[in-house]
Protein backbone atom coordinates (compact mmCIF):
# COMPACT_ATOMS: atom_id res chain seq x y z
CA UNK A 1 0.00 0.00 0.00
CA UNK A 2 1.00 3.65 -0.71
CA UNK A 3 2.94 4.84 2.59
CA UNK A 4 1.49 7.99 1.86
CA UNK A 5 -2.17 6.41 3.02
CA UNK A 6 -2.68 6.22 6.79
CA UNK A 7 -6.19 4.45 6.71
CA UNK A 8 -7.80 2.97 3.92
CA UNK A 9 -11.47 1.51 4.18
CA UNK A 10 -13.11 -1.18 1.46
CA UNK A 11 -16.66 -1.68 1.21
CA UNK A 12 -16.70 -1.70 4.93
CA UNK A 13 -20.19 -2.61 6.63
CA UNK A 14 -20.85 -3.01 10.07
CA UNK A 15 -24.72 -4.15 11.37
CA UNK A 16 -26.17 -4.52 15.18
CA UNK A 17 -28.70 -6.89 15.77
CA UNK A 18 -29.68 -10.19 13.89
CA UNK A 19 -32.43 -11.83 12.07
CA UNK A 20 -35.41 -8.98 11.42
CA UNK A 21 -34.12 -6.85 14.16
CA UNK A 22 -30.96 -5.94 12.46
CA UNK A 23 -29.53 -2.92 11.45
CA UNK A 24 -27.61 -1.54 9.25
CA UNK A 25 -24.93 0.83 10.92
CA UNK A 26 -22.76 1.06 8.05
CA UNK A 27 -22.92 -0.07 4.27
CA UNK A 28 -20.16 -0.51 1.51
CA UNK A 29 -18.13 2.09 2.98
CA UNK A 30 -15.00 2.93 0.88
CA UNK A 31 -12.43 5.55 2.59
CA UNK A 32 -8.78 6.46 2.01
CA UNK A 33 -6.95 8.83 4.30
CA UNK A 34 -3.72 10.32 3.34
CA UNK A 35 -1.14 11.30 6.07
CA UNK A 36 -1.81 14.89 6.83
CA UNK A 37 -5.23 15.24 5.60
CA UNK A 38 -7.94 16.95 7.98
CA UNK A 39 -11.62 15.62 7.38
CA UNK A 40 -14.60 16.04 8.89
CA UNK A 41 -17.84 13.84 8.96
CA UNK A 42 -20.99 15.37 9.08
CA UNK A 43 -24.21 13.86 9.21
CA UNK A 44 -27.09 13.78 10.67
CA UNK A 45 -27.58 12.05 14.30
CA UNK A 46 -27.84 8.26 13.80
CA UNK A 47 -26.09 8.33 10.27
CA UNK A 48 -22.94 6.31 10.99
CA UNK A 49 -20.86 8.78 12.05
CA UNK A 50 -19.91 7.73 15.34
CA UNK A 51 -19.55 4.00 14.07
CA UNK A 52 -17.00 4.92 11.42
CA UNK A 53 -14.78 6.35 14.37
CA UNK A 54 -14.94 3.55 16.07
CA UNK A 55 -14.47 1.12 13.40
CA UNK A 56 -11.36 3.43 12.03
CA UNK A 57 -10.17 3.85 15.50
CA UNK A 58 -10.22 -0.29 16.46
CA UNK A 59 -12.68 0.35 19.19
CA UNK A 60 -15.07 -2.10 17.46
CA UNK A 61 -14.45 -4.60 14.16
CA UNK A 62 -16.44 -4.67 11.05
CA UNK A 63 -18.80 -6.89 9.70
CA UNK A 64 -18.03 -7.17 6.28
CA UNK A 65 -14.57 -5.41 3.85
CA UNK A 66 -11.50 -4.79 4.97
CA UNK A 67 -9.84 -1.72 7.32
CA UNK A 68 -6.43 -1.09 7.10
CA UNK A 69 -4.40 1.05 9.46
CA UNK A 70 -0.81 2.27 8.20
CA UNK A 71 -0.54 -1.26 6.19
CA UNK A 72 -1.64 -2.94 8.52
CA UNK A 73 -4.87 -5.55 7.54
CA UNK A 74 -6.57 -5.46 11.08
CA UNK A 75 -9.64 -8.04 9.98
CA UNK A 76 -6.54 -10.33 10.58
CA UNK A 77 -5.61 -8.95 14.53
CA UNK A 78 -7.14 -10.49 17.82
CA UNK A 79 -9.13 -7.90 20.04
CA UNK A 80 -5.79 -7.25 22.25
CA UNK A 81 -3.26 -6.65 19.19
CA UNK A 82 -6.01 -4.57 18.03
CA UNK A 83 -5.68 -2.71 21.42
CA UNK A 84 -2.11 -2.42 20.78
CA UNK A 85 -2.41 -1.14 17.78
CA UNK A 86 -4.58 1.94 18.82
CA UNK A 87 -2.12 2.58 21.75
CA UNK A 88 0.74 2.87 19.21
CA UNK A 89 -1.34 4.66 16.00
CA UNK A 90 -4.76 6.63 17.17
CA UNK A 91 -5.30 9.07 19.91
CA UNK A 92 -8.84 9.69 20.65
CA UNK A 93 -10.99 13.06 21.58
CA UNK A 94 -14.49 12.31 22.49
CA UNK A 95 -17.49 14.95 23.10
CA UNK A 96 -17.68 14.09 26.88
CA UNK A 97 -13.68 14.35 27.17
CA UNK A 98 -13.59 11.39 29.29
CA UNK A 99 -11.20 12.41 31.74
CA UNK A 100 -10.13 10.35 34.45
CA UNK A 101 -11.89 12.29 37.70
CA UNK A 102 -10.03 11.28 40.10
CA UNK A 103 -6.96 11.67 38.50
CA UNK A 104 -4.87 15.09 37.88
CA UNK A 105 -4.08 16.84 34.53
CA UNK A 106 -0.71 15.65 34.43
CA UNK A 107 -2.26 12.11 35.38
CA UNK A 108 -4.74 11.77 32.58
CA UNK A 109 -2.35 12.41 30.16
CA UNK A 110 0.77 9.98 31.36
CA UNK A 111 -1.59 7.07 31.06
CA UNK A 112 -1.15 5.82 27.17
CA UNK A 113 2.54 6.01 28.58
CA UNK A 114 2.00 3.57 31.21
CA UNK A 115 0.63 1.31 29.47
CA UNK A 116 3.30 1.40 26.83
CA UNK A 117 5.79 0.68 29.26
CA UNK A 118 7.90 4.02 29.15
CA UNK A 119 10.23 4.70 32.29
CA UNK A 120 9.31 7.82 34.79
CA UNK A 121 11.94 9.94 33.17
CA UNK A 122 10.71 10.39 29.79
CA UNK A 123 6.62 9.98 30.95
CA UNK A 124 8.29 13.38 32.67
CA UNK A 125 9.26 14.83 29.48
CA UNK A 126 7.31 13.74 27.28
CA UNK A 127 4.04 15.00 29.49
CA UNK A 128 5.99 18.56 30.30
CA UNK A 129 6.39 19.12 26.54
CA UNK A 130 3.11 18.92 26.26
CA UNK A 131 1.05 20.70 29.03
CA UNK A 132 3.17 23.37 28.17
CA UNK A 133 2.63 23.28 24.69
CA UNK A 134 -1.40 23.45 25.14
CA UNK A 135 -0.89 25.75 27.38
CA UNK A 136 -1.89 23.84 30.79
CA UNK A 137 1.77 23.62 32.60
CA UNK A 138 -0.31 25.65 35.76
CA UNK A 139 -3.14 23.11 35.57
CA UNK A 140 -0.85 20.27 36.02
CA UNK A 141 -1.69 18.95 39.56
CA UNK A 142 -5.59 20.56 38.59
CA UNK A 143 -8.46 17.70 38.61
CA UNK A 144 -11.30 17.24 35.90
CA UNK A 145 -13.39 18.95 38.13
CA UNK A 146 -11.62 22.10 38.79
CA UNK A 147 -10.87 23.41 35.11
CA UNK A 148 -13.40 24.66 32.37
CA UNK A 149 -14.40 22.54 29.96
CA UNK A 150 -12.03 24.06 27.11
CA UNK A 151 -9.16 23.21 29.85
CA UNK A 152 -10.64 19.54 29.94
CA UNK A 153 -10.91 19.07 26.41
CA UNK A 154 -6.94 20.72 25.78
CA UNK A 155 -5.89 17.69 28.18
CA UNK A 156 -7.82 15.26 26.39
CA UNK A 157 -6.36 16.19 23.12
CA UNK A 158 -2.68 16.42 25.01
CA UNK A 159 -3.58 12.83 26.25
CA UNK A 160 -4.51 12.22 22.75
CA UNK A 161 -1.10 13.49 21.16
CA UNK A 162 1.29 12.35 24.05
CA UNK A 163 1.87 8.81 22.29
CA UNK A 164 2.29 10.85 18.70
CA UNK A 165 0.02 9.12 17.17
CA UNK A 166 -0.63 9.01 13.00
CA UNK A 167 -3.66 9.18 13.54
CA UNK A 168 -6.19 11.83 16.22
CA UNK A 169 -10.03 10.49 15.87
CA UNK A 170 -12.34 13.22 17.19
CA UNK A 171 -15.92 12.78 17.71
CA UNK A 172 -17.98 15.55 18.31
CA UNK A 173 -15.15 17.80 20.15
CA UNK A 174 -16.47 20.97 19.78
CA UNK A 175 -20.19 20.05 21.27
CA UNK A 176 -20.23 20.61 24.92
CA UNK A 177 -18.04 24.04 24.53
CA UNK A 178 -19.13 27.70 24.52
CA UNK A 179 -18.65 28.82 21.14
CA UNK A 180 -15.61 30.67 21.28
CA UNK A 181 -14.09 27.81 23.48
CA UNK A 182 -15.35 25.63 20.86
CA UNK A 183 -13.64 27.82 17.94
CA UNK A 184 -10.08 27.90 20.29
CA UNK A 185 -10.44 23.85 20.20
CA UNK A 186 -10.78 23.63 16.63
CA UNK A 187 -7.74 25.91 15.97
CA UNK A 188 -6.15 23.80 18.08
CA UNK A 189 -6.67 20.63 16.29
CA UNK A 190 -6.15 22.26 12.61
CA UNK A 191 -2.80 23.78 14.21
CA UNK A 192 -1.59 20.24 14.83
CA UNK A 193 -2.89 18.89 11.68
CA UNK A 194 -1.02 21.44 9.92
CA UNK A 195 2.25 21.88 12.11
CA UNK A 196 2.84 17.92 13.13
CA UNK A 197 1.47 16.12 9.57
CA UNK A 198 -0.79 14.06 12.08
CA UNK A 199 -4.06 13.22 9.98
CA UNK A 200 -7.28 13.89 11.68
CA UNK A 201 -10.54 12.68 11.76
CA UNK A 202 -13.92 14.52 13.34
CA UNK A 203 -17.56 14.84 13.38
CA UNK A 204 -19.60 17.84 13.97
CA UNK A 205 -22.75 19.62 13.16
CA UNK A 206 -20.63 22.75 14.03
CA UNK A 207 -21.22 25.18 11.41
CA UNK A 208 -17.46 26.42 12.38
CA UNK A 209 -15.97 23.28 11.92
CA UNK A 210 -17.30 23.31 7.96
CA UNK A 211 -15.98 26.45 7.56
CA UNK A 212 -12.48 25.89 8.96
CA UNK A 213 -12.36 22.11 7.35
CA UNK A 214 -13.22 22.35 3.70
CA UNK A 215 -12.42 18.10 3.34
CA UNK A 216 -15.41 17.47 4.24
CA UNK A 217 -17.80 13.65 4.14
CA UNK A 218 -21.36 13.90 4.23
CA UNK A 219 -23.01 10.52 5.42
CA UNK A 220 -26.59 9.43 5.70
CA UNK A 221 -28.13 6.45 6.29
CA UNK A 222 -25.01 4.43 6.62
CA UNK A 223 -24.28 5.48 3.35
CA UNK A 224 -21.13 8.14 2.38
CA UNK A 225 -23.34 10.36 -0.44
CA UNK A 226 -20.57 13.14 -0.90
CA UNK A 227 -17.27 13.76 -0.77
CA UNK A 228 -15.73 17.06 -0.82
CA UNK A 229 -11.90 17.14 -0.89
CA UNK A 230 -9.53 20.13 0.03
CA UNK A 231 -7.20 20.83 2.90
CA UNK A 232 -7.13 22.24 5.96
Amino acid sequence: MNDRVIAKLVDVSKYYGSGEGRVTALSSINLTLLRGDCVVLVGLSGSGKSTLLHLLGCIDKQDEGQIIIDGIDTSLKSLEQLAFLRLEKIGFVFQSFNLIPVLTAYENIELPLLFKGYKKNSIKERVDDVLEEFGLHERKHHYPRQMSGGQQQRVAIARALVTQPSLILADEPTANLDSQTGAGILDLLIDLNMKKNITIVLSSHDSVVLDKIKTVVHIRDGRIVHTNISTC
